[in-house]
């Protein structure tokens, strides 16, 4: 596997376009980052490393702020515009997978129908803010109107896995927090909940989508 880099011009600066691709794909997973950690996080590089080599691409997507060095994320309808230069600029051959962790997973969910997803994957999706429930985002989860997988952490304070409404298909992570990190005394590492993940997205991906 090997990644390569391109930078992709979008209304709100440059955004960066990390592609880790399979010789035979089945199936493309496009993933942005969250609000606050870019696209080196254990889950996306796992998922990016172990994907490609099961016959699915992976392009990790750096939003614009995150590229010009900020440190806080720009307005949500942002985001859904860079990841709309990325999809186009793909120009896929295989179905599109969104996905992302946090805010990313918030914009997959929301651009899902525009740019003719066939799947959404939402790790960490902040279902609400920390403590204040009343202000749900499930409508964007429900609008996905495609196969939607949330892995989530059992701890997530923006969400945890039964506050999901009934026939929502959720991954329940032990012990995991929103950034899917469990603690040192949890009976599992941060190392098998990544195997989890890269284990559960490609068995989702298989089963939904290349399966067809």
């Amino acid at each position: 596997m090997v990644n390569v880099e391109k930078i992709l011009t979008t209304p709100y600066g440059d955004a960066r376009l990390v592609s880790s691709r399979s010789r035979h794909p089945v199936a493309t997973l496009l993933l942005s980052h969250g609000a606050g950690a870019g696209i080196d996080t254990p889950d996306l590089e796992a998922l990016a490393k172990s994907l490609p080599g099961q016959g699915i691409t992976v392009h990790r997507l750096e939003q614009p702020w995150k590229v010009a060095g900020k440190k806080v994320a720009t307005a949500p309808s942002t985001l859904d515009v860079a990841l709309r230069v990325a999809a186009d600029h793909l120009r896929l051959r295989t179905p599109l997978v969104l996905g992302g962790r946090s805010a990313g997973a918030r914009s997959a969910a929301r651009s899902a129908r525009d740019l003719g997803a066939s799947a959404v994957l939402a790790l960490s999706f902040p279902l609400h803010p920390p403590g204040r429930p009343e202000k749900t985002r499930v409508h964007e989860l429900q609008g996905t109107g495609v196969p939607t997988l949330v892995i989530q952490g059992a701890r997530d304070p923006m969400g945890r896995p039964e506050e999901f409404p009934s026939g929502t298909n959720v991954l329940e992570v032990p012990y995991a927090d929103h950034s899917l990190r469990v603690p040192k005394s949890a009976p599992l590492s941060d190392k098998e909940v990544t195997a989890m993940i890269v284990e559960a997205t490609l068995e989702w991906i298989v089963r939904e989508v290349s399966g067809r």
